[in-house]
């Protein structure tokens, strides 16, 4: 698209009471993006929705002037869009009526002939749904499908983590702009994530990560995804909008169960009982219900890498694991004679280089 034809997209986003729905209306009766803005009010107003109030924002010079600063924002830093006929947008999204009109995107994104899965969950992830979604991954890893999350903590962190260690393209739809990384604490794992896949998000430079925000950003990770595991959930939660938005769009959505008292078992439990979900125990089920069987008829699982390089305290820390089970931090320092701060930093390191997990109450076990 040439810069005229963003900047007219991008001046519709930022008009008051035109959604991605309304704007594509327009810009299909229209016959472009631009010439929206040329074509007679009386023309527009034979548009469903379309009134007089919405047709006088349209011409409204603060748009404009917000679309060209934000223009020049994403062309500064290097950021790329993608408009929602153009080649590169995902495929899947396409097929949604509300998807977003225009995605900016960072990274290195190929989406070509690319199995996608969404992976989301609550934020209080358990021992028991980091197990289920790492083994998930690795699982899935020989088919190489990208792993679409929301970068957020807990089921989406572990995701997308997961899918950088098996060298899987992962990518994190964010509430917000790409001037910033929410949450703040998960900035150190951008690099990876822009190595190994990229963002995507339909916010500009000005946008908070408000709450509306995350339940509008939804409809991405459930849109440009074949189908989308829920792996823990409480009753209610974000997760649980994202499968009805996924199920809205007849996309398959899974679950994994859990014990019936368990509190992040309960979404899953519920979805699977409500036939919102099929039953999911074990990747070989996904596999099953895809239709992916034929394409990996010996898929058993991916060995974990064997020989990761780790340091003399690392290595220490490991080996006292591996033969005691979980245990607390402060245990690890007493234990391995080592200053409480050293231990934190080095556990951090450890998990990042996927050889520990870290578990509720301060504990941590070796992989």
């Amino acid at each position: 698209m040439t810069e005229n034809e963003i900047l007219a997209v991008m001046r519709l986003q930022n008009v008051p009471n035109i959604g991605d729905v309304t704007a594509k209306k327009l810009i299909s009766h229209c016959g472009s993006p631009e010439a929206v803005f040329t074509d007679k009010a009386h023309q527009l107003q034979k548009i469903d929705g379309i009134g007089t109030f919405t047709i006088r924002g349209l011409h409204d010079a603060e748009h404009r002037e917000a679309a060209e600063a934000e223009y020049k924002y994403i062309t500064d830093n290097a950021i790329s869009h993608c408009y929602f006929t153009d080649a590169d947008y995902p495929d899947y999204l396409k097929h949604c009526i509300d998807s977003p009109v225009l995605l900016f995107k960072r990274g290195n994104i190929d989406l070509e002939k690319r199995k996608i899965i969404s992976v989301v969950g609550t934020r209080k992830i358990t021992s028991y749904g980091t197990a289920l979604c790492e083994e998930l991954i690795e699982t899935l890893a020989p088919l190489e499908p990208i792993i679409v999350s929301g970068f957020a903590y807990g089921v989406d962190i572990c995701a997308q983590r997961a899918a950088i260690n098996y060298g899987l393209q992962t990518i994190g739809c964010l509430a917000h702009g790409l001037n910033q990384i929410y949450p703040k604490v998960h900035a150190k794992y951008t690099d990876d994530v822009e190595k190994n896949g990229g963002f995507l998000t339909e916010f500009w430079s000005t946008s908070n990560p408000d709450r509306e925000n995350f339940l509008k950003r939804n409809r991405i990770i459930a849109g440009m995804a074949e189908a989308t595991v829920v792996v823990e959930s409480a009753e209610k939660g974000g997760s649980l909008v994202t499968a009805d938005i996924a199920n809205s769009y007849n996309r398959d959505v899974f679950a994994f169960p859990g014990r019936a008292k368990d509190k992040y078992s309960t979404g899953c439990n519920n979805l699977i009982k409500q036939q919102k979900a099929h039953m999911l125990t074990s990747a070989a089920d996904l596999l099953y219900i895809l239709g992916w069987n034929a394409e990996a008829p010996e898929i058993k699982g991916v060995q974990k890498q064997l020989f990761v390089a780790l340091e003399v305290t690392e290595q220490a820390i490991y080996d006292y694991l591996q033969k005691n089970g979980k245990q607390q931090l402060d245990v690890i320092a007493l234990k391995c004679q080592l200053p409480v701060f050293k231990v934190s930093s080095t556990l951090l390191n450890m998990e990042m280089k996927g050889v520990i997990r870290p578990l509720p109450g301060k504990l941590f076990e070796a992989i």
